[in-house]
Formats: C-alpha cells, structure tokens, sequence
C-alpha cells in the first residue's frame, strides 16, 4: 500500500500579495547598499538578488531592471519625506528628522555622494517636485521661519550640506567632536547647534509685537 501524500496548499491571494511585498522590501533594501557602496554605474542587478537572497530574475519582474530598481529606490525615499517631513514640521525638527535619517543609515549620504560624482544617473524627481519643495520654503519664509532677505534655495542647499556632512567628513567629525557620528552624543550636540543656527535664520520679530 502505497503511503499517503499531503498535498500542498495553495498559498492564499493574501499571502502572495505579502510575500511579494516581502521580496520587494529585500530587494529595495539590497540595492541601497549595493548601490550605495558601488555608484549606479557599478552595481550589479545579480550581486543585488544575491544580497536579498532571490532570484535575479525577480528583479526584472519586480521593476524591470536595474534602472527601474533605482527609481524605485528614489520614488520610497521621496514617499517617506513626504510623509515625515512636511511644510507642517518646524524647521528645528526638520533638520533634526533628516539628521537622523542620515546618521541611522550612512547609505543614504553614500548614495547621494556617487549620484554627485557620476551626475548621469536615472531620476525620479521631476522639475515640478523642485518647484513645489521651493514654494514650500518660500511659504516658510512668509510665515517668518527665515529672514525675508535671505534667498530660499540657498537656504535648502545650505541645509542639505549641514545634514550630509557628517557622514562625508566622517573622520574630521570624530576629530572635533571626540566621538564618532553614530555615537548618540554626537547627534544631540550636532543636531542642537544646527536647530540653534536655524532659530537664528528666522525672521525678527516686529516691532511693537512684545511688550
């Protein structure tokens, strides 16, 4: 008598959608470091599926390649500012959140760093997107969180420097301050100066408002 066979079952419409999502999150995550440590240019959609540990082929199904891997890389970091870092935050929080982010995850900083130095890379961020994030920092600066006079473009490269530096002077941080960047004093430190320098951009207030 032959032995009983216990078939399989069928995974549930539900848990493919969330094994998907899974894989996806994998191959996201894979393709930031791999990204990250060796530019747009030099990253391999192969040496990405072996990080996540899937199949290369899924990276075609999944976005369409390796192009398509790095949009979406740009499009989930574009979704979470949105969601975190909005015309609502306050500039000293502002700061603070992107701080954060790129002390948390030096990939990031890496990433911006190959995009600096090869220039020729895919993009996700339109002309409109850079236009609605300086309409929203010239709203900032009707509202008084920056000086009239000072021009508002300015103001944001100045702010993206201040974030990403310390992960691009590294070794020059750990000099000045005594601790590395991923020691949680050098946060708070740096991170109060940078809210302390925006405070001090701010418009003054008017005459006659305070007793």
């Amino acid at each position: 008598m032959e032995p009983k066979t216990t078939r399989q079952r069928a995974p549930e419409p539900a848990e493919r959608v969330r094994d998907a999502e899974r894989t996806k999150a994998k191959l996201l995550d894979a393709a930031l470091t791999e990204f990250a440590e060796h530019g747009y240019r030099g990253a391999r959609v192969g040496a990405v599926a072996d990080r996540a540990g899937v199949n290369k082929q899924l990276v075609s199904y999944y976005f369409g390649g390796k192009e398509g891997l790095y949009r979406a890389l740009q499009r989930a970091w574009l979704d979470t500012e949105r969601r975190s870092a909005g015309a609502d935050v306050p500039p000293g929080e502002l700061v603070r959140w992107y701080l954060h982010r790129n002390l948390a995850d030096p990939r990031v900083a890496r990433l911006a760093l190959w995009e600096a130095l090869s220039g020729d890379v895919p993009r996700e961020e339109t002309a409109a997107d850079t236009a609605a994030e300086q309409e929203a920092m010239r709203e900032r600066r009707a509202h008084g969180e920056f000086a009239p006079d000072l021009d508002t473009a300015a103001v944001q490269l100045a702010l993206m420097g201040m974030v990403f530096a310390p992960a691009v002077f590294r070794d020059t941080a750990r000099r000045l301050f005594g601790v590395g960047i991923d020691d949680p004093e050098f946060e708070t430190r740096y991170g109060d100066t940078l809210s302390r320098i925006l405070a001090r951009l701010a418009a003054a207030p008017e005459k006659g408002n305070h007793p």
